[in-house]
């Protein structure tokens, strides 16, 4: 199975959430069990020789593929979620939105110093919610070994955004 094949998987809902949005939804890719297979494998691939401890996926569908993905490094998994989402004592950072501002937390105890961390997510859209992310880790002392994405929106550059803090690997570029 090719990069294309998993590409042919995900369709493109237009208008969703809101207006001017092609939503990219990967849902029939999870459905076809060769395809999510495939997809674990080609992400864990530049990551290998990495020495990954800790892979940080961020809400929500950072959780669809992280934990396969920390599962396949032989690394644990770690959510940064929406404020008020996580029971234990938490780290916050603050990032822009497009219109606004958005917060995410992670675990005060998620990351110890010196981990290396790997950040997931399924879009790298702007890299804000990704640069948010790398924020919290820093804080807590774990060192980033790169950024993991299944699909790069290369239109709005967030890839660019997140080089000067590590390697950047991504499938599939929209």
């Amino acid at each position: 199975m090719t990069v294309q094949d998993l590409s042919d998987r995900i369709r493109t809902i237009p208008d969703f959430p809101k207006p001017g949005i092609q939503f990219k939804d990967i849902t029939p890719l999870l459905a076809d069990a060769r395809a999510l297979t495939t997809t674990i494998r080609l992400l864990s691939e530049p990551w290998s020789s990495a020495s990954v401890d800790m892979v940080v996926g961020m809400e929500s569908r950072g959780f669809l593929l992280g934990p396969a993905l920390a599962t396949s490094l032989n690394a644990g998994f770690a959510p940064v979620r929406k404020p008020g989402k996580l029971p234990y004592q938490t780290l916050s950072a603050t990032y822009d939105l497009e219109y606004g501002t958005d917060r995410l937390e992670i675990h005060t105890d998620a990351i110890r110093h010196g981990m290396n961390v790997l950040i997931h997510d399924d879009v790298v859209a702007t890299g804000g919610t990704a640069l948010a992310a790398r924020e919290l880790v820093e804080r807590l002392g774990g060192r980033i070994v790169g950024f993991s994405f299944l699909i790069e929106l290369s239109f709005l550059k967030g890839t660019e955004r997140l080089l000067p803090f590590g390697r950047v690997e991504h499938l599939i570029r929209v």
